[in-house]
């Protein structure tokens, strides 16, 4: 028979709670759980009592998974290390595949169940043809989260179901938690870091033992326009909060360099550019990228898709070439990569001076 177990990662909002009502009225046995992945954050007491409160009112088990060992050092520590290293993270890309869908799938093992569910706004599809599953974007394309879900692996994607790909605006997932009687209808979506939650990073980097190590300013041709605070103040297009007059046009973060400590400032123009190197790539829709591909390629979660060629290049990185020059293409971002709404995979990209 059939295994119709389904464990619903429950953070407390609306979302996921709207994935285990859609689940269960499909018919899956559902089972609540919520990732306690940071004091404070996500996993607080106050979503554990929506979380545990929406499970009460469906009727479904709930339990609380300590995950905050795993997260510290997979999610938080990265972070820091990222910006030790000169680079701009993003922790939820990590979280996802390393913690989230990894610890979810342990517990349901434990719990007996075939499938985890999210309130991810992507869908996973299983592509015959191809023999893989594939990820794809949300139907609700403001809302799209399959950028921050292109880690994901073949293994991790065969058991996932994401319900709220198939939905196509926030209103209607707010419909469906009011008229099921759910208290977080009108819960507001939370917005910033889940373990930076006032949003100071920086005070969060010394906290973990990051040296912010003042050093210079300069332009493109080496000479010293000012000094800087450390290099985890700064991230690629910056603009405000440099401190350093003097130009006759206004100056931007071009780039960091943690090899010399220095923060490269020059004109916005110089900000674009049409080429860029990505590495510890992970492929979706085929096993490896054997040869040139045409696609649309996004270098941050926000960002319009842009016309690219992606190629292989030796040891594993990839070589994307933009039709039109994109603006503060970041190190430590990820580009992801589409074939209309299909994600085909996506990497981290290298530091200028590495390519």
């Amino acid at each position: 028979m059939k295994n119709h177990r389904v464990l619903v990662g429950m953070s407390g909002g609306v979302d996921s709670s709207v994935c285990a009502l859609l689940l269960q009225r499909q018919g899956w046995e559902v089972q609540g759980l919520m990732l306690e992945l940071c004091s404070g954050g996500a996993g607080s007491a106050g979503s554990a009592a929506d979380a545990r409160a929406v499970a009460e009112h469906l009727g479904i088990p709930f339990s609380v998974h300590d995950g905050r060992a795993a997260f510290s050092a997979q999610v938080m520590a990265d972070f820091a290390e990222s910006y030790r290293a000169g680079r701009t993270p993003n922790p939820c890309i990590v979280c996802n595949r390393r913690v989230k869908f990894a610890q979810m799938l342990s517990a349901a093992d434990a719990l007996g169940c075939a499938q985890i569910a999210t309130g991810h706004y992507a869908r996973v599809e299983f592509d015959g043809a191809r023999g893989r599953y594939l990820l794809k974007k949300g139907k609700n394309l403001q809302k799209d989260q399959s950028y921050v879900l292109y880690r994901l692996t073949q293994a991790q994607l065969a058991r996932t179901q994401m319900p709220l790909g198939e939905i196509d605006s926030k209103d209607a997932i707010r419909a469906l938690a009011a008229e099921a009687g759910l208290r977080v209808a009108q819960k507001k979506d939370s917005q910033d870091i889940c373990f930076i939650p006032d949003g100071d990073y920086v005070a969060f980097l010394r906290r973990q033992g990051v040296a912010l190590t003042p050093g210079d300013f300069v332009d493109e041709a080496g000479r010293v326009l000012g000094r800087h605070r450390g290099l985890p103040c700064y991230t690629t297009g910056q603009r405000k909060g440099l401190g350093v007059g003097g130009s006759a046009y206004p100056l931007y973060v071009l780039r960091k360099d943690a090899k010399t400590n220095t923060v490269v400032l020059g004109p916005e123009e110089h900000l674009y550019s049409g080429r860029t190197v990505i590495e510890q790539c992970n492929w979706i829709a085929f096993e490896d990228l054997a040869e040139p591909v045409r696609c649309t390629a996004k270098t941050r979660y926000s960002q319009t898709e842009a016309a690219a060629t992606v190629s292989p290049l030796p040891g594993g990185r990839t070589e994307v070439v933009f039709d039109t020059p994109q603006r503060a293409l970041t190190a430590g971002q990820s580009a992801v990569f589409y074939d209309g709404d299909t994600v085909l995979g996506g990497g981290w990209i290298c530091a200028q001076e590495e390519y």
